[in-house]
């Protein structure tokens, strides 16, 4: 006999299809979501490894920021070091020169002047003293105009010897030292 198939093939078809999209669409929605976990995963694994990169570099800065501060403190301290140097440098070679200030002073002073006060500044030096007369006081003056090392005399006051008691005519002036290079060393 025949067999005939009573039951609703269409419907169970239908049922069957209906089952089948539920299937495929439980799995394309667990797909999607593995998908987007997978990449939520990725993403924030970036981020951490960017956060990381960043307070690596954060910390190298903050090194690198304390070594230019000690390359700054470094750079001032030799800078105050070379200063100093040069300072030295410059006393070391004006030292002879109060030698020769002293050793032409002695030989532009004439008889019959005296001095009681010698200031000194920079290359300015002023002198004042007590003379017998005018005349020697020009003498002396001349005498600083002719030397090598000091120049430029220039007479700021003198006082006669009546207005002066030791029977001395007071003069004060001033005359500038002749900077002179000093002898290379072989």
């Amino acid at each position: 006999m025949a067999r005939i198939n009573l039951l609703p093939w269409r419907e169970a078809a239908r049922q069957q299809r209906r089952q089948e999209f539920i299937t495929l669409l439980g799995v394309a929605f667990g797909a999607m979501v593995g998908v987007i976990a997978l990449v939520h995963f990725y993403f924030e694994d970036r981020i951490s490894y960017q956060q990381a990169r960043v307070q690596y570099l954060k910390t190298e800065i903050s090194v690198l920021d304390r070594k230019i501060k000690e390359i700054a403190e470094i750079e001032k301290t030799k800078a105050d070091l070379l200063a100093r140097m040069d300072i030295i440098q410059r006393l070391q070679t004006s030292r002879p020169e109060i030698v020769r200030l002293f050793d032409e002073l002695v030989n532009a002073l004439p008889e019959g002047v005296y001095l009681t006060k010698l200031e000194q500044a920079e290359r300015s030096v002023t002198v004042e003293g007590r003379a017998q007369s005018n005349a020697r006081v020009s003498t002396f003056m001349r005498r600083i105009e002719g030397s090598k090392t000091i120049g430029q005399p220039r007479l700021m006051l003198i006082e006669n010897k009546e207005k002066t008691d030791t029977g001395l005519s007071h003069f004060r002036l001033s005359f500038s030292q002749i900077a002179t290079k000093p002898k290379p060393k072989t």
